[in-house]
């Protein structure tokens, strides 16, 4: 394999590339990016990049996760601020927007995920946050004096942008579709543990009821619901779940399913073609199912197994990572590892969520007596301790 084109200039493509140098990979390496900017951390953006000053140079700053050292290790090719529109395998070409074709024997898909978005999305005032241009926009709005801010989707990303707003003197109101938020990965018990964190911390957690439409002409001036209720809001921010970038592949040979169907180690049916990161629907070892993680954990440590696996032409290592993911909301650290199903039951180990989630708890999901999964709050070193249990409990058999 004398070339590989990375697609993605993001978390999980950086690392990809590095795991192709590190294994000795040395040919021509092309990491395309349709933002302008170097890979940058996405997971501060909700939370202290919104809350700070202007950064006075409008570079990366603390989030670049590379600097001019690691750039000439890598020795890649940067192709910034363009856009893959077009994969064709056999030909061994990746198609630009701008009307260049990529001639590459492989082939690493990391275009991630773009926000879903609501009708009127594009009226001045309501925002979608993704990228690092979607956070200095909001945060300018913000610093500009908006007071009043309603957050529709109370999941990791809106919880923690209502959180940064409380933060910032905001009147918030965070609006749920859901009984509750996150039920399907915490429980019914615990998803009402972290839903006490809105309450204790001043802002209005509204569940059970959808958005009808979003008001206002030149701007947006309020939200109303399903149930005719009106929110005024000077801004909005929409954070009701993301979508796998797969369109530019829909003509590509390659399995789409709300993501791209990998095997458990990133390999795509072709041999030439791996994926990493929130577009890889990976198959779970063991079972029929497949899962699509939208998570930083499994961004970063995906990238080295599929480049080995692209590398050997063939999967010779599974992707056995522990899930795991965390979320700071109102100077909280939320932490959970393991995989939830229906049925486990919950211990809770330290702490009392029903009567004071703020003050931090830890819970043990078990399954036959067995621990399946931790959910922690303001919990690190417990958490850590139970974390690494479940991995050593799971690793997968080396082939």
């Amino acid at each position: 394999m004398r070339s590989v084109t990375v697609v993605g200039a993001s978390l999980a493509g950086l690392h990809a590339a590095r795991g192709l140098r590190d294994q000795g990979y040395d040919g021509r390496l092309v990491i395309v990016g349709e933002e302008r900017h170097r890979p940058y951390d996405r997971p501060p953006l909700s939370k202290a990049f919104l809350t700070a000053e202007e950064d006075p140079d409008g570079g990366l700053g603390p989030l670049a996760l590379t600097d001019p050292e690691d750039e000439a290790e890598l020795d890649a090719e940067w192709l910034l601020g363009v856009r893959a529109d077009r994969l064709d395998p056999a030909a061994g070409a990746v198609g630009l927007a701008d009307g260049r074709t990529l001639r590459t024997d492989g082939v690493v898909i990391a275009t991630g995920a773009a926000p879903r978005t609501l009708r009127a999305t594009a009226l001045p005032g309501v925002h979608t946050l993704r990228t690092l241009d979607d956070a200095r926009r909001l945060r300018a709005e913000l610093r500009a004096g908006a007071a009043r801010v309603v957050v529709i989707g109370a999941g990791f990303i809106g919880a923690e942008v209502a959180s940064s707003c409380a933060a910032l003197g905001r009147d918030v109101t965070v609006v749920e579709a859901a009984p509750l938020p996150l039920v399907p990965q915490l429980g019914e018990r615990m998803a009402q543990a972290c839903a006490a964190l809105h309450a204790a911390h001043g802002v209005t957690l509204l569940c059970g009821t959808g958005v009808a439409t979003l008001r206002g002409t030149d701007r947006v001036t309020g939200v109303e619901l399903a149930d005719g209720r009106v929110l005024p809001a000077d801004v909005v921010v929409v954070g009701v779940g993301v979508r796998p970038v797969t369109g530019w592949l829909e003509d590509s040979g390659l399995a789409l399913d709300d993501g791209v169907l990998c095997d458990e180690g990133c390999a795509t049916a072709l041999p030439t073609v791996v994926a990493v990161g929130d577009v890889a629907r990976l198959a779970q070892p063991g079972t029929e199912r497949t899962v699509r993680a939208e998570h930083w954990t499994s961004a970063a440590e995906q990238g080295a197994v599929a480049a080995r696996n692209l590398l050997a032409g063939a999967t010779v290592e599974p992707f056995g990572a522990l899930p795991y993911f965390w979320s700071d909301q109102y100077g909280a650290r939320v932490q959970f590892a393991g995989r939830r199903e229906p049925g486990d039951t919950v211990r809770i180990a330290e702490g009392d969520p029903e009567s004071d989630a703020a003050g931090g708890f830890l819970a043990v999901y078990e399954r036959d007596g067995n621990p399946t999964a931790v959910l922690a709050v303001n919990r690190p070193k417990p958490f850590t301790r139970l974390r690494r249990e479940l991995a050593r409990a799971r690793l997968p058999v080396a082939r």
